[in-house]
């Protein structure tokens, strides 16, 4: 298990040195470098370390809100599930709610799809019961 965090650290140190500008706006969907993380923290995958995520709020160039995204559907109070265009493949992903969190734009790679104005406002007002 260590030799994982220890690959993802060697990454990280990469991902850190770059100095890349990734044009992004919300409801963008890209492919990122989520990380070996923590616990019960959403982990990317393959040996990059890449999950799907939803941005959900860019704050400047360097930093977002964004919502790591899964094919597996689970249902319940803490995911939204939606269908998004990835070139001529209608995709069915869930969104992991309880997983929102800050990014760096650093970790961004490539936009796969972007999600509907309509799927976005309900996802956001999913999340937003969630909090209150």
């Amino acid at each position: 298990m260590n030799s994982k965090y220890n690959n993802w650290n060697e990454i990280k140190k990469s991902v850190e040195n770059e100095n890349l500008f990734v044009g992004f706006k919300d409801r963008d969907i890209f492919y990122m470098k989520m990380g070996k993380n923590i616990g019960y923290e959403q982990d990317g995958k393959g040996d990059n370390f890449v999950r799907p995520i939803v941005l959900v709020k860019g704050f400047n160039k360097d930093i977002f809100f964004g919502i790591p995204l899964s094919t597996k559907i689970k249902e319940g109070r803490y995911y939204y599930k939606f269908e998004f265009q990835k070139k001529n493949e209608l995709i069915t992903n869930i969104a992991l709610l309880s997983q929102m969190r800050l990014f760096s734009t650093k970790r961004l790679l490539n936009k796969i799809g972007m999600m509907s104005k309509e799927d976005f406002e309900k996802m956001k007002n999913k999340f937003k019961s969630l909090i209150d």
